[in-house]
C-alpha cells in the first residue's frame, strides 16, 4: 500500500470522527472513524470492500446492538462497505459493464419500468406529500429511503458476477459462507442454551406486552430483539440478526448455501462439512421459533436432493446425521410438539391463504389512482423519517406504495431474472457447476413469488437475492473456461 494510499484512508476515517466526536462524543467519533475507514478502503479496494461487506451481514444485528449500542448510524453500516465498493467496482470495471448489460438486455426494459415508476411516485406522492404535510414527518428522506430498499441492492447482480473471476473463487464463496452457517448457528445455539439454563432471563422480567413479543429488553448474548417466555411455551430467537424474522430467512437461505456445498464441492472434507451444517440449520430451524423455516428448511432439503441427486456414496453420513437428529429430536419431544402446535394454532387461527387475501383487500380498498402512497411508507427501515404502516406481505406491500403498475414492473423484472438464471444454469454442462446452479436457481424462483412476509425487504434475503442471481450468470462462462481449457488446439 502506497504512502498516498494510507493518507486517503487516514482522512476517510479522521474527518468522520471529529465531526461525530462535535455531534455524540466518544461513541460517535468511533463510529464515525469507522465508517469513514470502510468507505476509504471499500471505495479504493472494491473487491476487498464486498468480501468484507458478506461476512459483515450474518453479523450486522450482533454489531449493531451488542457493540455499538444501536446507533442510529450503525444500522446502515453494511452500505458504508456496499456503496463505496459498487461504486469502485463500476469504476473499475466500466468497459466490461456494458457487454454484462448486452446479456442482460431482456431485464432492462421492466427494470426501467420499475424505475420509472418508483421516480414517478417519489416525484407525485413523496415530495407533493412533503410540501403539503411537513408536519408528518420527513417524506422526502422517508421515499429515498424506500427507492434504496426497493432498488438499491439490484447492483448487487453486477457486482456478484464480477467478484467471482475463476472455480477457485466461487468455491472460496461457497465455502466462506458455509463457515459463516456454522458459526452463526453455533452462537444462535450458545443463545439458546443459555436462555434455557436461565443464565439469560429472556422476557421474564419484563411486563405487559413485553412478555410476549420479540424485544431488545430480552436481547442475549448475540443478536438483536428476541422473545423467550418458558411458562408461556413461546420462544422466537434472532440469532445473529436484529430480529427473529431475519434469523429465520437466513436459515432458509442457509439451507441452500449448505446443500450447494454438499453437490459441487469436489473436496470431501468440504461435503462432510456441508452435511454436518446442514444438520445444524434443521436443528436450528426447530429451536428457534420461525414457523416458516421449520417447515420450508425439511422442504429445501427434500426437494434439493430429488433435483440434483448427487453425491450417493455420502448417503451413509446424510443418514448418519439424520439419525443424529432424530435422537435430539426425541430427546426435545416437548419442544418440538411445542413448535409444531405453535404451527398448527397459527395456522388454525390465520391460515396464511387468507391472511395473504386480508392484507391484498386493505390495501385495494385503500388505493386511489396509479400510484401509491408513497416509497417508503410501508417499509419498516424508513419509520426514522416518518409514520409507516406494516403490511406483512410483499406484494401488496408494493401497491401500498408504488401502486398496481409498480407490482407488474416489479414482477416482471423477477420473473424476466429467474428466466435468464434458468437459462444460465441449464446451459452448464459441467455437473458440479450445474448442481450448484440448480440450488441457486430455486433459491432465485422460491424468493421471487414467495408471497408472505417481506423477505426481499430485509437482510440477508434483500442482498443474497440479487447477489447469487449475479453468480449464477457467471456459472455459464466459468464453464466454458474450463471446456477451452481441456479442449486441445488444433
Amino acid at each position: 500500500m502506497q504512502h498516498r494510499e494510507l493518507l486517503k484512508l487516514a482522512v476517510f476515517a479522521i474527518l468522520p470522527s471529529i465531526i461525530g466526536w462535535f455531534i455524540g462524543g466518544f461513541r460517535a467519533a468511533a463510529i464515525g472513524a469507522a465508517a469513514g475507514l470502510c468507505i476509504g478502503i471499500s471505495a479504493n479496494y472494491p473487491r476487498f470492500g464486498l468480501w468484507a461487506f458478506l461476512i459483515y451481514l450474518p453479523f450486522a444485528g450482533t454489531i449493531i446492538h451488542g457493540i455499538a449500542r444501536g446507533h442510529d448510524i450503525s444500522h446502515v453500516a453494511k452500505d458504508f462497505l456496499y456503496i463505496p465498493a459498487l461504486i469502485g467496482a463500476l469504476i473499475q470495471y466500466r468497459k466490461k459493464l456494458k457487454e454484462f448489460l448486452k446479456s442482460l438486455y431482456p431485464l432492462l426494459p421492466p427494470l426501467l419500468f420499475l424505475f420509472a415508476i418508483s421516480l414517478m411516485t417519489f416525484l407525485w406522492v413523496n415530495w407533493i406529500e412533503q410540501l403539503l404535510n411537513p408536519t408528518r414527518g420527513n417524506q422526502f428522506l422517508m421515499g429515498i429511503m424506500g427507492l434504496k430498499v426497493l432498488l438499491g441492492y439490484i447492483p448487487l447482480i453486477f457486482c456478484g458476477y464480477y467478484l467471482i473471476r475463476s472455480k477457485s473463487e466461487l468455491f472460496f464463496l461457497t465455502r466462506l459462507h458455509l463457515i459463516l452457517i456454522l458459526i452463526c448457528c453455533s452462537l444462535g445455539f450458545i443463545q439458546y442454551l443459555l436462555l434455557v439454563a436461565n443464565i439469560c432471563p429472556g422476557n421474564q422480567g419484563l411486563t405487559g406486552e413485553y412478555l410476549y413479543r420479540a424485544t431488545l429488553g430480552a436481547r442475549c448474548f448475540v443478536g438483536g430483539a428476541l422473545l423467550y417466555n418458558q411458562d408461556a411455551g413461546s420462544i422466537r430467537l434472532p440469532g445473529t440478526f436484529v430480529a427473529p424474522w431475519q434469523w429465520g430467512w437466513f436459515l432458509i437461505s442457509s439451507s441452500f448455501l449448505t446443500f450447494a456445498v454438499d453437490v459441487s464441492d469436489r473436496d470431501r472434507r468440504w461435503r462432510v462439512a456441508s452435511s454436518v451444517a446442514s444438520g445444524f440449520v434443521l436443528v436450528m430451524a426447530v429451536i428457534s421459533g420461525q414457523r416458516t423455516a421449520l417447515v420450508l428448511v425439511p422442504l429445501i432439503f427434500i426437494l434439493l436432493q430429488l433435483l440434483t441427486d448427487k453425491n450417493k456414496k455420502l448417503l451413509p453420513l446424510k443418514w448418519g446425521v439424520a439419525i443424529g437428529l432424530g435422537v435430539l429430536i426425541i430427546n426435545s419431544v416437548e419442544k418440538v410438539e411445542q413448535r409444531v402446535d405453535s404451527l398448527v394454532d397459527r395456522w388454525n387461527y390465520s391460515p396464511v391463504s387468507g391472511f395473504i387475501v386480508r392484507q391484498f383487500q386493505r390495501v385495494i380498498d385503500q388505493q386511489e389512482g396509479l400510484l401509491g402512497n408513497g416509497l417508503g411508507s410501508a417499509t419498516n427501515a424508513a419509520r426514522y423519517f416518518a409514520p409507516t404502516r406494516l403490511i406483512e406481505t410483499f406484494h401488496a406491500k408494493l401497491v401500498y406504495e408504488i401502486g398496481p403498475l409498480g407490482l407488474l414492473g416489479f414482477l416482471a423484472v423477477v420473473s424476466v431474472l429467474a428466466f435468464l438464471t434458468f437459462k444460465a444454469y441449464r446451459s452448464i454442462q459441467d455437473p458440479n457447476l450445474r448442481s450448484l446452479g440448480v440450488c441457486l436457481w430455486v433459491y432465485i424462483l422460491l424468493i421471487s413469488y414467495f408471497p408472505y412476509y417481506y423477505p426481499l425487504d430485509v437482510d440477508p434475503v434483500a442482498v443474497y437475492y440479487w447477489f447469487f442471481a449475479g453468480v449464477l450468470l457467471k456459472l455459464p462462462e466459468l464453464d466454458r473456461e474450463k471446456h477451452k481449457r481441456q479442449t486441445p488446439n488444433n
